[in-house]
């Protein structure tokens, strides 16, 4: 196998993670390719470590996995990079929550035998789209969420929804968070979004502070088309995808989401579903009343 890796300079312990992964990788024989970016934290290892870095572009070019050492927002980060190529991405997490990566420092040796042994399966997940009438020529992809909201005015704006060419709702408050299966334990979930499994094909529609109890979430088939049309009294609203701003619009803004005709392939170990990951990171079903 040929790895290629990422990683977030800024975390702290990757200078120490990224070395054991590089000598697990070396004592097996495998190729890897390391992102340019991680030159600072690798001089002085070996002039052929130095030979091994690249440009993201470059360093994915024939990789058969992603190794991406940092927090949810590296993986973000990483799947953003991947695109359309399918490349599976295998997080390491250095932040705190690391709900996207999926083992911890500590685990990497061990499961990097599991990889080589074949011991893993790729977890398909659903990513969107959404454009603007402003720019129509520009995608915007998101595997968490895309968030169009009231940006820096203090004013509620009204999010006039449709599905698939019928009006659903308006919600009035501070915005509307679009996310995935993947993003409804994000900023979805602390808005009062539902927990969706991964698996899902299915969209979610979260507004933001709504003022109004009867402005619920939804979730919608992931087929469906949704058309949104902001209006507020301020002079912008912002647009939002994974995190990352990426427009400026003027309301009214109108903005369109579908699913994407591709996913990002994440790799998951063998031995740990999905709902010990939500009681591992969210603490789920836990009650504190009878918790020592």
């Amino acid at each position: 196998m040929r790895f290629a890796i990422f990683g977030n300079a800024g975390k702290s312990g990757l200078k120490e993670t990224l070395i054991v992964l590089l000598e697990s990788l070396e004592d097996a024989g495998m190729e890897y390719a390391l992102d340019e970016a991680l030159a600072p934290v690798v001089s002085g290892r070996s002039a052929q470590t130095a030979g091994r870095l690249k440009s993201r572009e470059a360093c994915l070019e024939g990789a058969d996995m992603l190794v991406a050492l940092g927090g949810d927002g590296t993986i973000l980060a990483a799947a953003r990079a991947v695109g359309r190529r399918g490349t599976p991405i295998l997080g390491v997490n250095l932040g705190r929550l690391g709900f996207l990566a999926e083992l911890a420092p500590g685990e990497i040796v061990r499961v990097v035998g599991d990889i080589l042994a074949g011991r893993y399966v790729v977890d398909e997940r659903l990513v969107i789209e959404v454009r603007t009438t402003a720019d129509p020529a520009r995608v915007f992809p998101a595997m968490n969420d895309i968030v169009l909201d009231k940006s820096r005015s203090s004013r509620v704006i009204d999010i006039e929804t449709h599905v698939d060419g019928a009006f659903a709702v308006t919600y009035r408050g501070d915005g509307v968070i679009v996310s995935t299966p993947t993003g409804s334990t994000a900023y979805a979930l602390s808005n009062g979004g539902p927990i969706v499994t991964p698996g899902s094909d299915v969209i979610g529609i979260t507004p933001i502070s709504p003022h109004s109890l009867s402005g619920r979430p939804l979730i919608i088939p992931a087929s469906s088309v949704i058309r949104i049309v902001a209006h507020s009294e301020s002079d912008e609203i912002l647009l939002a995808a994974d995190g990352q701003e990426v427009a400026i619009l003027t309301p009214p803004a109108e903005i369109t989401l579908r699913k994407a005709g591709y996913t990002v392939r994440l790799v998951r170990r063998t031995d740990r579903s999905y709902f010990d990951l939500l009681r591992a990171k969210l603490h789920w079903g836990r009650d504190a009343r009878t918790s020592a």
